[in-house]
């Protein structure tokens, strides 16, 4: 055990880097605000650089911010704590919790990114009506940005010292102290934060090289195959987030990535059927 000990990180960051007023703004915020800006202006060059009008744009940001956010929230709590949270409906939405007969303020601890992938599906057939721009075109658009976006957030949960692994003798082992753990474990947040970064590498170049595949659904399947398969594999050198999850021999995680993957991987092989050089967005 001494050896674990001195071969690992003490991983113990401060939650917040400063406050305003009594206010502290946290990490985990500041990450998801990065990963909502550098979505922002990655959609916005895909749209310029297919001459998509500015006011077509706009809505986008708004439509994705509420869906990802409502819809990571309600699945965390409706695929990991039903139990609770359909007992305390009201903690579903408000970023607070009720402690001893007062309400705190705690954030939102707990979001899911299956939750937040079907919540922006939703988010987005009602932008395409607004807009009357093709599903495809706008998922293939949002791909070309997703994978950053997760890369970001996966490093908010290491900022928070959340969803790590198991127990492991590897050097590069950490102590999450703040989650009172003593033992070094995978930093399963920061593996998937690089594999996500890899993936935005690889579509961006992807992207720059056939700018006029978006829409034939290129983008967006291997996003969401490749970051849901990495998601699937990662999953067995996670610690469970609940205790259900103790006895299963693929977790709630694994189970929710399957049929993405295969969606994914759906959305490539009908890109390539698709023999079309200018796809049309409307």
């Amino acid at each position: 055990m001494g050896n674990l000990l001195n071969a690992s990180i003490v991983w113990d960051p401060s939650l917040s880097p400063f406050s305003i007023g009594s206010f502290e703004v946290r990490y985990y915020a500041i990450c998801w605000m990065l990963a909502l800006l550098a979505a922002y202006y990655i959609v916005q060059k895909v749209y310029r650089d297919n001459n998509i009008p500015e006011e077509k744009f706009d809505p986008l940001f708004f439509y994705c911010f509420f869906g990802i956010l409502l819809g990571a929230r309600l699945g965390h709590c409706l695929f990991y704590e039903p139990g609770y949270y359909l007992a305390h409906p009201i903690e579903m939405i408000l970023p607070m919790k009720e402690i001893n007969g007062e309400w705190v303020f705690t954030g939102y601890a707990g979001l899911a990114s299956h939750g937040g992938t079907v919540g922006i599906l939703l988010a987005l057939l009602l932008y395409i009506k607004k807009t009357g721009i093709k599903l495809m075109w706008v998922l293939d658009s949002i791909g070309v940005a997703a994978p950053l976006f997760g890369c970001l957030i996966r490093l908010g949960n290491l900022m928070n010292s959340e969803i790590y692994g198991d127990v492991t003798d590897a050097p590069w082992g950490m102590i999450f102290v703040q989650a009172g753990e003593t033992m070094p474990r995978h930093p399963a947040q920061l593996y998937e934060a690089i594999a996500y970064l890899l993936i935005f590498f690889v579509v961006f170049y992807l992207y720059r090289k056939r700018v006029n595949k978006v829409g034939s659904g290129l983008y967006i399947g291997i996003s969401v195959s490749a970051v849901f398969l990495f998601r699937f594999l990662v999953e067995f050198i996670k610690k469970e987030q609940v205790g259900f999850e103790k006895d299963m021999f693929i977790n709630m995680g694994q189970i929710l990535s399957i049929p993405l993957i295969i969606t994914g991987l759906c959305f490539i092989y009908f890109s390539f059927k698709n023999k079309e050089k200018n796809i049309d967005r409307k």
